[in-house]
């Protein structure tokens, strides 16, 4: 309909009660008009919805929801005077305001003397207070829903975006319409939680305060997704860097108003009026700023003296001048210490820890309710605080503008700011294997997927694309490192040993580089590559030259140190180092007896074998006690050998590529029971999305003759291990869970030719 029409038949459908002047200004929802009262003779101004969303709205629900706003009585309220619907049209009526808005008048200032800003704040807040004892929730406080009049803050569309959400329900957003203003969402808008209360409104108004202070919003961006991604995670600035004339009391008050999470926030319009008029108000330590601006020699020395015992030892080393050929620059380290209850953990992949680009924090994984939880440890402070929300996490790394962090929890990966608040969900198949995910830049992240894939995942929302897919089933690939320029990538993949990789994101090309024995490599800006190898049971860390160019390695290889399990760098040469052991420690092993007495005897002193890294292969003896079965992790890959105890070297019994595992005797000793995912998984498998250790049961001759044959699979996830009672024809089985995340496996039982159905003996979220 055009605009000329339509003004018409408004026009002629309110002519009875109002005469329409003019256009006052449009938004996403409605069109103002100026018109004169007939009844009352006065001028008002005439908020008419949109005709597609009042199709959508339906007039009843929404004039009801309305009318709630309608009752509010307060000074700093714009009144609403009438409200109804005239054929196909919305509107609601509102005195009309001889004055501006608050967004006019940032439009033409950009920034408003303090003592100003701070008193619209006050008034603001005082209608926000009244309103939220009255039960109301404004949802969209922003410049253009403020009029000044006389010098007077006045608050308009109380209850709109409440009526509309609840008349329209979830199909205003099939609409496009956007309920709320990006840059003044609270997170939880963001992230479209429904139910809200007074602090949503309360970080809108110290949204509104930051930009009045300093010229613009907390956040902003090219797009409404880069906006939203900003507000749930990024951290601003604090008003007094930008504007060094705003009173401590009144930049605290608003980074209070802006916490991420809502129980950091006030509870209301009039606590943070209260804070705005304290001199005295600080901002709880626990909501700080995670730098300070200015080191304090010696703070380090002190946290390490008063501190309980390290889980884990951290060294913080300047790394530049240890690399660089020319006269070495001094080398500062130093161990940190933790106060109790806030000691690193220690997984199985050696310790998640990342510091900040500029140096200033640490992040690591420390104590939590479900696992661990990460925890940011400023350089400044002796304490450190918890990321909420994040328990369970597997590793988690930094954006390089330091304002987020990327973590991968089970088989989600997802996003979180530095102050915490509410996690996003980038994508649903992470894996969990070391190093599984890097920030390409600040706004796209890459993951290694259940599939191990290359996945790559932008912040700002759309789905993930694949960079890289393993030309073999068994490669686990892992430890991603992008290089310098965000287009080309550097990683391992494991078959039986692990070999470095370049994928180069535009042509798409790979590049083996020449470490041999290199579990992992990353890139340092000194022009090294530094890189691990397992060395006696100790994960070794060398540095070699690296030519970008070429992306050769040359030169003589430099050891730096052993029992090293994580390493990363901030821009400024500063590294955190994380000492200890990886998995099950010594990685050659040997079998023993040990009597009940306590006495241990070997089996035979002339063999050692190697367990896998990452998992257990399991053993198992024959019934007549002479033979073992163990799965073992060779060059050849993981297989199953059978080891006769008396004398003489093991003998390979699977020969299949792919992960043989977890051998059973049968009861008679005539054949082996084991699981393996060498059934071809395809994209989309549900087994596979289940659980990536999609194991099926299968059976061979113990004499290693015939070919294994499947015995049970099952349909939506995997056979971890399994034990056969073939006189019964039970199968008693350990199912698999969430691919390598703790917890997740159940006992099932089952009878094949009897009953397919498997039966649950024991479901518990544990191991």
């Amino acid at each position: 309909m055009a605009d000329g029409e339509l003004i018409d038949r408004l026009k002629t459908a309110l002519q009875d009660r109002y005469t329409i002047e003019r256009e006052l200004g449009a938004g996403g929802m409605a069109t103002v008009y100026l018109a004169n009262d007939l009844k009352h003779d006065r001028k008002v101004a005439i908020k008419v919805m949109r005709p597609e969303l009042s199709a959508i709205l339906g007039g009843e629900r929404f004039l009801r929801e309305v009318s709630i706003a309608a009752k509010l009585n307060h000074p700093h309220i714009l009144a609403l005077y009438d409200s109804g619907q005239a054929e196909e049209f919305l509107y609601y009526v509102m005195p009309h305001v001889e004055g501006e808005s608050l967004r006019d008048r940032l439009n033409r200032e950009k920034q408003l003397p303090v003592e100003e800003a701070i008193s619209i704040t006050k008034q603001v807040g005082a209608a926000l207070d009244y309103a939220h004892e009255q039960g109301v929730i404004h949802r969209d406080i922003k410049p253009e829903n403020i009029l000044i009049h006389q010098g007077e803050a006045l608050v308009a569309d109380f209850g709109i975006a409440l009526a509309v959400t609840a008349a329209g329900g979830t199909r205003i957003t099939d609409t496009g319409l956007s309920l709320g203003t990006p840059e003044y969402m609270s997170p939880e808008q963001a992230t479209g939680e429904r139910e809200l209360d007074a602090r949503s409104d309360v970080y809108s108004l110290g949204a509104i305060t930051y930009e009045m202070l300093v010229g613009e919003p907390p956040h902003t961006g090219n797009t409404v997704q880069a906006i939203i991604a900003k507000v749930v995670s990024a951290e601003p600035q604090p008003v007094s860097r930008v504007r060094h004339t705003i009173p401590n009391n009144v930049d605290h008050a608003v980074q209070c108003a802006l916490a991420k999470i809502p129980a950091d926030r006030f509870s209301g319009g009039a606590k943070f009026v209260d804070a705005l008029s304290n001199p005295a108000f600080t901002l709880p330590t626990a909501l700080g700023p995670v730098a300070t601006a200015t080191p304090h020699e010696g703070v380090w020395q002190r946290a390490a003296i008063g501190s309980a015992a390290l889980a884990v030892v951290l060294a913080f080393v300047a790394v530049w001048g240890w690399l660089r050929p020319e006269q070495p620059q001094p080398i500062s380290k130093y161990v940190l210490g933790f106060l109790p209850g806030q000691e690193p953990e220690h997984g199985l992949m050696g310790p998640i820890v990342d510091i900040a680009p500029d140096g200033s924090w640490l992040l690591y994984e420390g104590p939590g309710d479900v696992g661990g939880r990460l925890w940011v440890k400023p350089r400044e402070q002796v304490e450190a605080r918890p990321i909420l929300g994040t328990d369970g996490v597997d590793y988690a790394v930094i954006s390089p503008d330091g304002e987020r962090i990327a973590f991968v929890v089970g088989m989600d990966l997802k996003m979180v700011g530095v102050s915490g608040g509410a996690s996003v969900v980038l994508a649903d198949s992470a894996t969990t294997l070391f190093i599984p995910a890097a920030w390409l830049d600040a706004t796209t992240v890459v993951y290694i997927d259940q599939l191990n894939r290359i996945m790559r995942v932008s912040v700002l929302g759309g789905p993930a694309d694949t960079l890289f897919v393993p030309e073999n089933q068994q490669d686990r690939t892992m430890a991603l490192d992008p290089l310098p320029g965000g287009e080309r990538i550097l990683f391992s993949t494991c078959p039986a040993m692990c070999e470095l990789k370049v994928l180069d994101l535009v042509s798409g090309e790979l590049h083996n580089l020449s470490l041999d024995g290199a579990l992992y490599a990353a890139y340092v800006p000194t022009g090294h590559l530094l890189f691990a190898r397992l060395a006696d049971g100790a994960v070794a860390v060398s540095a070699i030259a690296f030519d970008l160019g070429s992306l050769e390695t040359n030169g003589t290889e430099v050891a730096l140190g052993a029992n090293v399990v994580s390493v990363a760098f901030a821009d400024d040469g500063t590294a955190v180092v994380g000492e200890g052991s990886l998995g099950y420690g010594a990685l050659q092993n040997e079998a023993i007896w040990v009597n009940r007495e306590g006495a241990v005897t070997p089996i035979d002193p002339n063999w050692s074998f190697r367990l896998n890294i990452t998992s257990n292969y399991g053993w198992t003896l024959s019934p007549d006690g002479a033979r073992l079965a163990i799965g073992l992790n060779t060059d050849y890959g993981n297989d199953i050998w059978i080891k006769d105890l008396d004398e003489g070297a093991p003998s390979r019994f699977t020969f299949d590529e792919t992960d043989d595992a977890r051998p059973r005797w049968s009861e008679d000793g005539s054949s082996l029971f084991f699981v393996s995912n060498r059934a071809e998984p395809t994209i989309g498998d549900r087994r596979y999305a289940a659980n990536p250790d999609y194991y099926d049961l299968y059976e061979k001759r113990a004499d290693g003759t015939g070919q294994a044959m499947l015995r049970f699979s099952l349909e939506s996830r995997g056979v971890v291990e399994a034990m056969v009672a073939e006189e019964s024809g039970w199968i008693v089985m350990r199912a698999g869970g969430a691919g390598f995340a703790v917890g997740g496996r159940d006992i099932l039982a089952v009878r094949p030719g009897v009953d397919s159905t498997p039966r649950m003996l024991l479901a518990e979220p544990y191991d």
